[in-house]
């Protein structure tokens, strides 16, 4: 699944995905999930919040974009100009 919700990216084509399969009811209470995620391997919990930001948030998708955009234009510094050496 990409990051855009609702959507999945097969090659060039975004193909939009159901409601019905979008939504996943557990049985599981808030303590329960924190706990699970906390068992995770750092780079595995890292990759979930992501995944879960980018599901909740169209302003953090928004500025992952503009990132990407700046990346590509070249309006980056790196941290030596801007913390020095």
């Amino acid at each position: 699944m990409n990051h855009e919700l609702g959507t999945r990216n097969y090659g060039k084509e975004v193909t939009p995905v159901p409601e019905e399969a979008r939504t996943l009811k557990v049985g599981l209470d808030a303590d329960q999930i924190i706990a699970a995620v906390k068992r995770m391997k750092k780079a595995d919990r890292e990759e979930f919040i992501e995944d879960l930001l980018a599901a909740t948030s169209p302003e953090y998708l928004r500025s992952v974009r503009e990132a990407r955009e700046d990346w590509r234009a070249g309006r980056v510094k790196d941290l030596e100009e801007v913390f020095g050496e």
